[in-house]
Order: structure tokens, then C-alpha cells, then sequence
């Protein structure tokens, strides 16, 4: 039996990324389309660092939706994308086998829509087979701000937790002492971190002296333009 109260960690849980296909990130409106695809990209590469089982789920890709997101795929080149026709991951057998196949009860999951995909997927595997679902909020998106606030609640209430980009992978690093994984995930901080990835590079270059990540050309001095015109 697992245990609810149990936080997160590299060799507990699993993750699934559910139709980030670029018809489908059109209709969302509840959260910026740069900002979710930013927090998808983030999530991934903190899921290999950690090495969690990983599942990418796409939606009538020919016919509808497009493919993954390029930046996404980058992040598992050899991964196999599963597809369906099903609104619901969990109505395919390849997604349940892949899911199974890691032994993990708990699920990670990222996807689009918030209110019809994530849900129904949500709901089924839950039910249907006990997983714990932990829903990543800011990398998934709906199509209004109502109607992803509104299935947040509904999965909420059936049992789902509910998580954010940053909460997910700072929960599987835990501790700053864990060396493997530190200098890897503040690369993605840095890269995609935001406000908090600045801070990353303003302490380590102001307080801690190190190098800046970007050189960038020579840096030449303050030349007043008076002086410079008096010059010639």
C-alpha cells in the first residue's frame, strides 16, 4: 500500500507528459504559452537528471495535433512516443504497460488539457489501478483560467495532489548535499529558472566570484560623450 504522505524522491515516482503537441497548447488560455511549454522543458530535464521512468503520450498527431514540442524531445531523443486516438492515456494498453513497467505507484503528470486529458487520466488510473497522482499545475494548461482551476478541484477532491514545476524537482533534490544531482539541476535553474535562476547567477558571479556562464565580448569602459567630443 503507498503512502499519501510520502514526499517525493528520484526512486519513488515516475512521470508522464501528456499531449504537449502545439494544436493543442493553441487553445489554452490559462497559463502563457511561452511560460508552460518554459515549466514542460524544465520539468523533463529535471526528470532525466533525477532518472525517472519517463512517458510521452501524443494525440492524433497527424490528423490534429502536431508534433511534440522540438525542445521536449530533445530532452529524450530515444524515447518512444506513444500514440493514441483516445482522449484518455489511459484508454491505450501502451500507456498502461509503460507505467507499469516501472513499478512505480506514483505518477507525475504534465499535459494538455488540463480539464479533458489530464483529468480523465487522472480519474481512470486512480481508480482503475490505485496510482497516486501528482499533478505538475503550471506545466499543464486548459482552456480558460476556469476551466483549469475548476478541474484542479475536481481531481483534488477525488485524491490527486497537486504540484508546480519548481516544488517537483527541488522535493527530488531534498538536500543540497546530494552532489550527483546539484550542479546539473542549477543548470536548468539557470537556464530556465526565471527570477530564480537569476538569482543563481547573481550569487555565484557577485558573491561566490564565479565565472559568468557567458563571457560575451569585451567589456570597455564609460567614455562621457562630452569628453569625447571635446577630444576630437
Amino acid at each position: 500500500m503507498t503512502k499519501t504522505s510520502e514526499i517525493l524522491t528520484k526512486d519513488n515516482c515516475q512521470i508522464i507528459f501528456i499531449d504537449h503537441q502545439p494544436q493543442m497548447a493553441f487553445g489554452v488560455q490559462s497559463i502563457d504559452r511561452q511560460t508552460l511549454k518554459n515549466n514542460t522543458v524544465m520539468l523533463a530535464k529535471a526528470a532525466k537528471i533525477y532518472g525517472l521512468p519517463t512517458t510521452i503520450t501524443t494525440v492524433e498527431t497527424d490528423a490534429f495535433s502536431g508534433n511534440t514540442y522540438p525542445e521536449l524531445l530533445a530532452v529524450f531523443p530515444d524515447l518512444d512516443i506513444l500514440e493514441r486516438t483516445s482522449m484518455n492515456s489511459w484508454d491505450d494498453q501502451k500507456v498502461r504497460d509503460a507505467l507499469k513497467a516501472s513499478g512505480r505507484r506514483k505518477i507525475i503528470v504534465s499535459g494538455l488539457w488540463t480539464e479533458v486529458c489530464n483529468t480523465m487520466f487522472a480519474l481512470s488510473a486512480m481508480e482503475d489501478e490505485g496510482y497516486e497522482i501528482y499533478m505538475v499545475a503550471d506545466a499543464s494548461g486548459g482552456t480558460s483560467l476556469e476551466a483549469h482551476e475548476r478541474a484542479m478541484e475536481r481531481m483534488i477532491q477525488a485524491g490527486v495532489r497537486p504540484m508546480t514545476t519548481v516544488q517537483t524537482f527541488l522535493e527530488l533534490q531534498r538536500d543540497w548535499a546530494n552532489r550527483d544531482t546539484y550542479d546539473a539541476i542549477m543548470d536548468v535553474v539557470k537556464e530556465h529558472g526565471g527570477a530564480y535562476g537569476m538569482g543563481v547567477d547573481y550569487a555565484y558571479t557577485l558573491v561566490h566570484k564565479a565565472p559568468p556562464r557567458v563571457a560575451g565580448g569585451k567589456r570597455l569602459d564609460p567614455v562621457p560623450a562630452v569628453a569625447a567630443a571635446a577630444a576630437e
